[in-house]
């Protein structure tokens, strides 16, 4: 569950920047960074779940690339639909489907290196205390 919260954290803000940026109204703009990241934050727990329980994709969960465009196909849907449906404009949820998620994919490459990265110090770590 910590590494769904750290992402959310990373999410909301990238998403509030972009949001009000594109709409240019604060109300609008965080009405958009609250619900989109709130969807893609569950989605973000499934998907993890879905990479941690499924043989297929369990024995790919290493290939980071993959993993991060996986979620990104994922993510682009969400902030389009729900873009769209706050301001009933294609052009401004198609800017947020390209925009947001393209940032937030970047974002989660690097999320995901250093969970991985934190993964691997914490079994050397038990490894270290077990020969000790």
């Amino acid at each position: 569950m910590a590494k769904t919260i750290t992402f959310a954290v990373i999410h909301f803000s990238i998403a509030t920047l972009v949001a009000f940026t594109l709409t240019g109204d604060f109300l609008l703009g965080s009405l958009i960074a609250i619900i989109e990241p709130s969807i893609n934050t569950v989605a973000f727990y499934f998907h993890e779940k879905a990479w941690q329980q499924l043989p297929f994709l369990k024995k790919r969960e290493s290939m980071t690339k993959v993993k991060t465009v996986s979620f990104a196909i994922i993510h682009f849907n969400v902030a389009f639909a729900v873009t769209y449906a706050l301001t009933g404009d294609a052009f401004i949820g198609g800017l947020m489907a390209a925009i947001e998620p393209a940032i937030n994919s970047f974002a989660y490459f690097f999320h995901e290196k250093a969970w991985g990265k934190k993964a691997k110090n914490t079994e050397y770590e038990i490894e270290q205390a077990m020969c000790a």
